[in-house]
């Protein structure tokens, strides 16, 4: 999966939260826009449950209100 990228801009926030996956790693790298930021990285027993695992991340920043950066 190319890496997907999402973005938070309000009064008090410039964050950005950024994420990809390689059949049974998930890698998310996050922090404030302008920062190389924080990654982390998870295994898991199969592509199935990382892919599963990265619609949730997804689905939870969209609700927070992140928007994706297509083209970044």
């Amino acid at each position: 999966m190319p890496k997907r990228r999402f973005e938070y801009v309000d009064d008090r926030s410039c964050k950005f939260w950024e994420i990809s996956s390689a059949d049974q790693q998930v890698t998310v790298t996050f922090g404030r826009i302008g920062t190389q930021g924080q990654t982390q990285t998870k295994t898991f027993d199969d592509a199935k449950a990382a892919k599963k695992h990265v619609a949730k991340l997804i689905k939870a920043k969209t609700k927070k209100g992140y928007a994706e950066v297509i083209g970044a």
